[in-house]
């Protein structure tokens, strides 16, 4: 037999130092909590701050903010009658813990500090917090004098343990830890906690959700229980986006979730459920229990079911539909950029849009934003309808479908030259009349001949296209001076044509430099990959163009196909009888699925040129010879240490992909190489030889 219980988690749209807009979503998921009937309410990952904060950590500022914030929520009358779970820094003994704050009719319960910290990839916790390395260890935290006087307490416990309510035992993961060999819910699960909650900050990455949702469903498989998981959503004023998925699990089975992705600012989530008695949760473990140290219990004199409302314990599994790598480009950068519009004071975007995959998947992406947002208005969130009016610069004005939205906050444009084609010209236009961009035709070449005629004036010299036999210096020079023109003009129509046209605001600068050609530096530093930000310098070649071939199922943007079928090209040098003789590719000297599996071995894989030579030799043994592989593994290392000094500079980027270069928050290495690599290269030619002599290698 059980008790019928109602639990309520959540994901909000923290933004990072907002802390009025935070608090302000923590009590209205609160309030629809309570409105469900639920006793317990679990909010996100220091969502009274905001997760991104980052060195704002270090500043005793915050730590006060916060705890203004929390003393405004202890007051609340909406916050009685319900046991509350929130996220905020705390300084205890001088150090500083990512902790969990658990309170009850103006009574603090618990302070919950994080134990294993996310110290890798894109996080960098213990550079703020330390873990709290005192495993079931309970100390007496002293308040602060203004919650004092809210609550009447002095000390609160601080530390690891549970709460025991009169019907059943709560226990508190956070985030990291669910994720550790040795995760908490383990050795609270065999201790008899019934109830275990997740407060996350987890972000998205393509195909990530699997294994988030995977490692959940395992929590509750072995032992039982109940498992409430709530994260952030929302872009809080980084380059991640945190993707929701707020879900209860029980014994295995996800009986609930939210969405993935989603523009509203507050999802919450409240489900009835049934608490098993603890012989029937833990009846495959007996008897392990008392193998480990038992969890402290704090006494809590609450329930979460009524006395009278015993009933048989059942649930109704349910079938999550993740979604594929193509929907969750559709979904996620676009809702990355709604949040970074819409909190950055500017009135839409500007694209230089150059016909080719790389641009035109912007172009979508920015496309489904205004179709998420039509969607939303349209179910009636309030919130992103003044967000709308706030950007269009009309208080009466509702969109009626994506194209029209897409006109008035996002502008296109094509910026040609004389070694442009009509191709890539028309595809530029045909997509923009589709999504019903604001589009416009800017020839550079008079700017282009500008600048070349001021350096002529001061050398008297007039540099050549290696087509009509000038040299190797020349020749990038030249393709060179009309991509940096562009990334110029990007900003001076960014900041103008809205003026030109009457009307108020500014542009944001969109990039559209994939995460391969970031690898290698195929891009010309400070040109019109050179921008605001960049929905897609996280995501691979190979997966934009399956993104494109969604968007022409998913929208019936019928511009995509010839777009697809077109070899990339910066179209830098001169036309060949009118048409393209340059292509990516074979600038860079290796294809896009190449550059995918060298950029995952050398990030994921933690590979230098030696290891990824004796990688390869394998995984392309049937299409490459060892010879030619190694030309590859060195081609490629020449390229990405000449070229990572552009990784400093690179225009802030949507986090979608765990190989990515970016230098500035996720990949810690130098910009100054020896390009010649001598040791390893010659590592490498020792191991060819081996291989042509037919002696086995030598991997020591």
């Amino acid at each position: 037999m059980g008790r019928k219980v109602t639990l309520a988690t959540c994901s909000l749209d923290q933004w990072a130092l907002e802390f009025d807009g935070n608090f302000e979503r923590i009590l209205k998921s609160i309030e629809i909590a309570k409105e469900n009937g639920a006793k317990y309410r679990l909010g996100p990952e220091l969502e009274i701050c905001g997760y991104g904060c980052a060195d704002h950590f270090h500043e005793s500022d915050t730590l006060l903010h916060c705890f203004e914030v929390l003393k405004k929520l202890l007051e609340s009358p909406i916050t009685q009658d319900i046991i509350c779970d929130v996220g905020m820094p705390i300084m205890h003994r001088n150090v500083r813990y990512n902790c969990r704050v658990i309170f009850l009719n103006r009574q603090i319960l618990l302070i919950r500090p994080k134990m294993l910290m996310a110290n890798h990839g894109i996080y960098r916790e213990m550079r703020w917090f330390s873990p709290w390395t005192k495993f079931r260890t309970v100390e007496e935290y002293f308040l602060p004098r203004m919650i004092q006087q809210v609550t009447g307490q002095d000390t609160v416990p601080f530390g690891d343990c549970v709460l025991s309510t009169r019907d059943t035992c709560i226990g508190t993961e956070m985030c990291e830890e669910l994720w550790h060999p040795s995760s908490p819910h383990i050795q609270m699960g065999l201790d008899g906690v019934e109830i275990f909650t997740n407060s996350s900050a987890s972000h998205h990455e393509l195909r990530k959700a699997n294994q988030r949702l995977n490692l959940i469903k395992s929590a509750t498989a072995k032992s039982g229980g109940i498992y409430l998981y709530a994260n952030q959503r929302g872009c809080d004023g980084d380059r991640l986006y945190y993707d929701g998925c707020a879900m209860v699990v029980i014994n295995g089975d996800v009986v609930a979730h939210g969405a993935q992705f989603s523009l509203t600012e507050v999802v919450s989530l409240e489900i009835i459920l049934f608490i098993l008695v603890g012989s029937e949760l833990n009846a495959t473990h007996h008897g392990h229990g008392s193998e480990s140290k038992q969890c402290y219990r704090i006494k809590v004199d609450f329930s979460l079911s009524s006395n009278d409302d015993i009933c048989l314990p059942i649930y109704q599994p349910i079938t999550w539909n993740l979604h594929t790598p193509e929907e969750e480009i559709s979904l996620g950068p676009a809702c990355w950029l709604w949040d970074y519009l819409r909190r950055s004071g500017q009135a839409g975007f500007l694209l230089p849009l150059s016909g080719g995959v790389d641009s035109s998947s912007v172009a979508c992406i920015v496309y489904s934003m205004c179709v998420q947002v039509c969607k939303a208005i349209e179910n009636g969130d309030n919130q992103v309808l003044q967000d709308v009016r706030r950007l269009v610069g009309n208080e009466t004005y509702f969109p009626q479908q994506p194209r029209e939205l897409c006109r008035l906050i996002f502008t296109t444009c094509y910026m040609g030259s004389e070694n442009s084609s009509a191709d890539t010209c028309n595809r530029a236009k045909e997509l923009a009349s589709q999504i019903g961009s604001t589009h416009m035709n800017i020839n550079i070449d008079m700017a282009v001949k500008g600048i070349l005629g001021i350096f002529s004036l001061v050398t008297g010299k007039w540099p050549q296209f290696r087509a009509n036999g000038g040299s190797h210096r020349e020749n990038l020079a030249l393709q060179n001076v009309q991509a940096r023109v562009r990334m110029v003009l990007a900003y001076l129509f960014a900041q103008l044509s809205l003026w030109s046209r009457l009307k108020p605001g500014g542009l944001l600068v969109l990039g559209s430099a994939n995460v391969d050609e970031s690898l290698t530096g195929y891009f010309t530093k400070y040109d019109c990959s050179s921008a605001d930000i960049n929905p897609i310098g996280g995501i691979s070649k190979n997966d934009l163009k399956g993104f494109l071939q969604f968007c022409v199922r998913q929208f019936q943007l019928t511009a995509l196909k010839s777009i697809l079928a077109a070899p990339p090209t910066a179209e830098l040098e001169p036309l060949t009888d009118g048409q393209v003789s340059q292509t990516d590719e074979a600038d860079m000297g290796m294809t896009y699925s190449e550059l995918s599996v060298i950029g995952r071995l050398r990030k994921i894989s933690k590979c230098g040129p030696f290891s990824m030579f004796c990688k390869l030799i394998h995984m392309w043994k049937d299409v490459l010879s060892p010879t030619e592989v190694a030309q590859k593994v060195k081609h490629f290392f020449r390229m990405y240490s000449m070229n990572r000094h552009k990784m400093t500079t690179v225009t802030p980027s949507y986090h979608a992909e765990s190989y990515s270069p970016d230098d500035n928050r996720f990949d810690l290495r130098p910009f100054l190489y020896n390009t010649r690599w001598n040791w390893q290269f010659q590592s490498i030619d020792n191991q060819v030889a081996n291989r042509v002599k037919g002696m086995r290698p030598n991997f020591s």
